[in-house]
């Protein structure tokens, strides 16, 4: 519910608070008095798009505030859970401010929020109906809405089997598409798959191929001097040169003994070292050649190997280490041939599943639909006899119509508004005047699925007077028993069956144009009832209608 609102420097109001009450408000005025500054205000708080020059002239900005009361399990709670914003007592606040720039800045609850969310709490919070304003009589698409709503359809499991059938049919669509594209390539498949499977070529492998090549290249010519160095230290060479000098120092020891102090041992011992150190020099240049052989069999092997698998990678038109990869999608692309058939099988299964998963489920709304519309069509009738349109038949059609994320069926509002004229479309058929009429009977007989929405109702008696323009307060005041009904009206029939009134007026205060708003109490709104039915001069017998109006 509108507890209040609270507006500053806009349009023609400086500063004015109000205090609204549950059941039916009204808000009466002259013509142009400002009674639309309090719906454009009230719009823009709740984030609604509309005129963008709000900010009073000589002003920086304008500002506006309002105070819903909302219980725990109010929607809009849904809203502000997501946003991380908590109800304070029941209480929602929502400010917003425009400077004179234009810059719009808004909180909810002390919290900065954006346009967005303050539209999606407004949905929750408000309804605005005007004479020719409602998109939910004029727009096929919301007489579906509504009639749901009267329904209390849930179309989320429709909505949800929608979505698989749209994804199952998308993956169908998507496997015979890919197969149908591997089936042209089945002969070159089977051919790359089997030449790869064959070479089986590993990731980093070329690589190692050539590094083992360009070493073992290498190696063979540094093989050659190694083995040249090899045969200087053998037998032939200073192995040999040594062993004969140690034997032939052997042979002369004994006659050089007596010659020469020590003899030729110092010798010996140094040709005894150098025989060791050459030793250990030639088990060192041994393992060396060692480590350089190499097959040249081993060779032509690892240069085959490389040269084959480079040259599938050039057939690719790919790196070498692309192959193991690419050898992997060829597989998977002929599997897919040789194993598509079975996979189609199993995705028009599933979408046969899904589809008939949806169809019953739409079967199911479109049941429920169909009763609604009776009942609905029964409970209009009951609500338009009152409303001076006894004579008028209304309608709820329900065709089929292509399927989609709300069902099959294609729903109509339709109305006969004489006896023996063909029923049309309800924005065709009918006048201003009955259009609001017809808003105002769907408004009762939906009034159960409020659900704690303030429901605004600009000018809706306009075109009508007399027992009609009674009739539609006495119905807005039903509808007010169970909601908050905020009217704008110019009628005095409707301000006569208001359980709380306002005036809008306008003056002129030191050289400033500004709208005031008044609360009413009875005298006033005997008098203001008086001015609606005489206009500027309030005769007794208009003051004595207003007051039989208002004890009526």
């Amino acid at each position: 519910m509108l507890r209040g609102l609270t507006i500053r420097n806009m349009l023609l109001i400086d500063h004015l608070e109000l205090e609204f009450q549950g059941g039916l408000n009204v808000l009466t005025g002259e013509t142009g008095a400002g009674k639309s500054i309090l719906l454009d205000s009230l719009g823009f708080v709740l984030g609604w798009r509309g005129r963008a020059d709000l900010v009073r002239q000589g002003a920086d900005q304008g500002e506006v505030t309002a105070e819903f009361c909302l219980a725990p399990t109010h929607p809009a709670v849904a809203v502000l859970d997501d946003q991380g914003i908590s109800l304070d007592e029941g209480a929602l606040i929502l400010r917003r401010v425009n400077t004179i720039a234009g810059r719009k800045t808004a909180w909810v609850n002390g919290t900065r929020v954006s346009g967005d969310t303050l539209r999606d709490l407004s949905g929750h919070l408000v309804e605005l109906h005007g004479q020719h304003g409602d998109r939910g009589l004029l727009n096929p698409r919301g007489h579906r809405l509504l009639l749901d709503a009267f329904a209390g359809a849930d179309t989320a499991l429709v909505r949800a089997a929608w979505d698989q059938v749209r994804r199952s049919t998308a993956d169908l669509k998507q496997a015979e598409a890919s197969l149908a594209e591997a089936a042209k390539d089945a002969e070159y498949l089977r051919h790359a798959v089997a030449e790869m499977e064959d070479l089986a070529p590993e990731l980093g492998e070329a690589d190692a191929l050539d590094t083992r090549r360009r070493a073992m290249r290498a190696g063979a010519q540094v093989a050659e001097d190694v083995a040249r160095a090899a045969a200087a230290l053998g037998p032939e060479g200073a192995e040999g040169l040594l062993f004969d000098a140690t034997r032939w120092l052997e042979g002369s020891a004994d006659g050089v003994d007596g010659a020469l102090e020590g003899g030729l041992d110092p010798a010996l011992d140094a040709l005894a070292r150098a025989v060791t150190e050459l030793g250990e020099a030639q088990g060192a240049v041994e393992t060396c050649l060692a480590a350089l052989a190499f097959d040249p069999a081993e060779l032509e092997r690892v240069e085959d190997r490389l040269f084959a698998v480079r040259a599938l990678a050039r057939k690719h038109s790919c790196g070498p280490d692309d192959l193991p990869s690419l050898g992997r999608d060829l597989r998977a692309r002929l599997d897919l041939i040789d194993t598509g058939d079975a996979h189609l099988a199993d995705l028009r299964a599933a979408q046969s599943q899904v589809q008939a998963d949806y169809d019953a489920a739409a079967a199911k709304l479109s049941d429920q639909r169909a009763e609604a519309a009776a009942r609905l069509d029964t409970a209009m009738g009951a609500e338009l006899a009152p409303l001076k349109l006894e004579r008028a038949i209304f309608a709820t059609d329900l065709t089929r119509g292509e399927p989609g994320p709300e069902g099959t069926d294609t729903v109509a509002f339709t109305v006969a508004t004489n006896p023996g004229a063909p029923a049309g479309p309800i924005d065709k058929i009918s006048s201003g005047g009955e259009l609001s009429r017809f808003l105002l009977a769907l408004k009762v007989c939906l009034t159960r699925r409020a659900e704690g929405v303030t429901l605004i109702f600009d000018e809706i008696d306009r075109g009508v007077g007399g027992a009609t323009a009674d009739a539609i307060g006495r119905r807005l005041a039903t509808l007010a028993e169970n909601a908050q009904i905020l009217v704008v009206t110019h009628s005095p029939q409707v301000a006569a069956q208001g359980g709380h009134q306002w005036r809008v007026s306008k003056s002129v205060e030191a050289g400033e144009t500004l709208s005031r708003v008044a609360k009413l109490d009875a005298d006033a709104r005997r008098r203001e009832i008086a001015r609606m039915l005489a206009g500027d001069v309030i005769t007794p017998e208009a003051e004595a209608a207003a007051a039989a109006l208002l004890t009526r």
